[in-house]
């Protein structure tokens, strides 16, 4: 990648196929990787606007949804913080096998629905952004 544009583009387009493949997990019943892979499409559209709200074109190396959103200047209200905060969760709960037993267990369809939803909602807010 050359220029910022080219970036932002890069990260957007990686963040617009994971938000499908979420819904897509989402359909199979797998929730708990629907989750997953939305926390990635999130964290991936976060880096895009890092970058646009940035000098640098290569984001941080972080997962941390929160730090991500105020690296990028996101104003985020309390409700906000707290919502990343709890998606964050969805890539340390599955990711690590000590946890992912339990996050799999609460992952029931209604619990993945209600936080696709949120995330999507989040997700457009930060396409608006861009």
């Amino acid at each position: 990648m050359t220029d910022k544009s080219e970036a932002i583009s890069y990260w957007l387009k990686s963040a617009e196929h994971d938000m499908e493949s979420s819904l897509a997990i989402f359909s199979s019943g797998r929730y708990d990787w629907s989750l997953f892979v939305a926390h990635l499409a999130l964290e991936k559209a976060l880096k895009a606007l890092w970058i646009k709200n940035n000098s640098e074109i290569i984001p941080p190396r972080i997962h941390n949804l929160v730090r991500l959103a105020e690296e990028a200047n996101l104003d985020l209200s309390d409700n906000e913080k707290l919502f990343l905060y709890e998606v964050n969760d969805f890539n340390l709960e599955t990711r690590y096998p000590d946890k992912k037993f339990d996050f799999y267990k609460k992952c029931s369809r209604n619990f993945a629905e209600e936080y696709l939803k949120k995330i999507k909602e989040f997700f457009e807010c930060i396409l608006k952004q861009l």
